[in-house]
């Protein structure tokens, strides 16, 4: 995930807050050393080194979080995908920025993604690939992972009212703030990007609920006068292009984080979509 995570604890008791709040955080960097892709001892680095080769097994919450994923691809239209990695490193945004693709390499890592390359053993808890290439990368799900994990400490520890922040993106807020009302987040604008500086984006109320953004900017180049972001669309391998911002609120952090990935490759006809089987969410996309 490499991102920072910031906790707001509300509540009487200053000491057993901050106690609460620290497990939490520790059970983040506990998951951060399960899911990484660039932690050579995580279980999903693991599965990416010996899968293609070998059935590997996994803990049970990782291996229920990679069924979840896959889950939740099939019910996006694909738009939503960890088998996204070849496509992430050959666009240069594997530890980069970003840099065209080369056309050769572009066309061997689309045959390395889909959902359908990976073989799950509920019996044997292990997972497998059916061809060398495949890679798994939860940068688009993890992260809200991480938060509802956060989230569950803190609610077995009798917290009534906290915020869970992570990386800009993925945000939680149980129960109300101190003065009673909702929990409010506001959805950043782009830096310098014209089409929406003179749009007011919302601000958004949050009572035990997970908000994500998607965007293109950030992690992201320029190529013949379009700004091509990380956000790639695993359906056609190019960086999505049918809209620059995608926010989904829902009960679970995980599915909020996932789905705002997934609404931003699909664009506008992608809340429908969406809401047809995730019919309590709230978007906003532009």
């Amino acid at each position: 995930m490499a991102t920072r995570f910031e906790i707001v604890l509300h509540g009487a008791n200053a000491t057993s807050l901050r106690a609460a709040g620290e497990e939490a955080l520790d059970e983040i960097a506990r998951i951060e050393s399960q899911l990484s892709l660039y932690r050579p001892t995580s279980e999903i680095a693991r599965v990416n080194a010996r899968a293609a080769y070998e059935p590997v097994r996994v803990t049970p919450p990782v291996y229920n979080l990679l069924k979840h994923a896959r889950d939740l691809s099939g019910a996006c239209e694909r738009a939503f995908d960890i088998t996204i990695a070849p496509l992430v490193r050959c666009w240069g945004f594997m530890g980069g920025t970003g840099e065209a693709a080369d056309p050769k390499q572009l066309a061997e890592a689309r045959e390395c993604i889909g959902m359908a390359h990976v073989h799950f053993d509920d019996a044997k808890q292990t997972i497998q690939f059916d061809r060398p290439g495949v890679m798994l990368d939860l940068g688009a799900i993890g992260k809200g992972y991480a938060i509802d994990r956060a989230v569950e400490f803190l609610l077995e520890a009798g917290v009534e009212s906290a915020l869970v922040h992570g990386g800009t993106s993925t945000v939680y807020g149980i129960g109300k703030p101190m003065d009673g009302g909702a929990w409010k987040v506001a959805v950043a604008n782009a830096f310098g990007t014209p089409n929406t500086d003179s749009i007011a984006l919302p601000t958004i109320t949050l009572e035990n609920e997970a908000l994500s953004v998607s965007a293109i900017w950030g992690r992201s180049f320029e190529k013949e006068g379009k700004m091509l972001g990380h956000v790639i669309d695993p359906r056609t391998g190019e960086p999505t292009q049918t809209a620059q911002l995608a926010t989904v609120i829902t009960k679970s952090a995980t599915d909020s984080d996932a789905l705002s990935t997934a609404l931003l490759v699909l664009g506008q006809p992608g809340e429908t979509t969406l809401k047809q089987t995730f019919p309590t969410i709230r978007t906003f996309i532009l």
